[in-house]
């Protein structure tokens, strides 16, 4: 699917972004997990292949990581949901959810929108004082 169809869904707000814990991985270096989920609606598209895709700025590089992939309903209702892994050299500023269609779309109707931190760095924290 293309990027020029992208659609912004909405942007994580910065308070939420900065308490995800980075955890060290093997192959991927720093990364920073997020549970995201989003119902959307997009009126006179069923059947439409969608993406949900997570894009972020980390020091002067921009970087993107796909969240999940689907089809739109009869409706044209869909919820996308996964955990969008971002891998991090510096750090994650102006986190932004968006949809890829596979066609151009019009309007877009977010009925809900979350993401939160899978581990939070208050958890870290009390898991080191225990």
């Amino acid at each position: 699917m293309s990027q020029l169809h992208d659609k912004l869904i909405g942007t994580v707000p910065s308070r939420i972004v900065e308490q995800a814990a980075i955890a060290l991985t093997t192959y991927d270096g720093r990364v920073a997990e997020f549970n995201v989920a989003s119902w959307l609606q997009l009126q006179g598209h069923a059947g439409l292949m969608v993406s949900l895709v997570a894009k972020y700025r980390d020091g002067q590089q921009q970087r993107e990581a796909i969240i999940d992939h689907g089809r739109t309903d009869g409706a044209g209702k869909i919820l996308l949901s996964g955990v969008a892994r971002l891998p991090v050299r510096l750090k994650i500023e102006e986190l932004q959810i968006h949809l890829r269609p596979a066609a151009t779309v019009a309007a877009i109707t977010v009925e809900e929108l979350f993401a939160h931190p899978v581990e939070p760095v208050a958890a870290e924290m009390k898991a080191v004082q225990a």
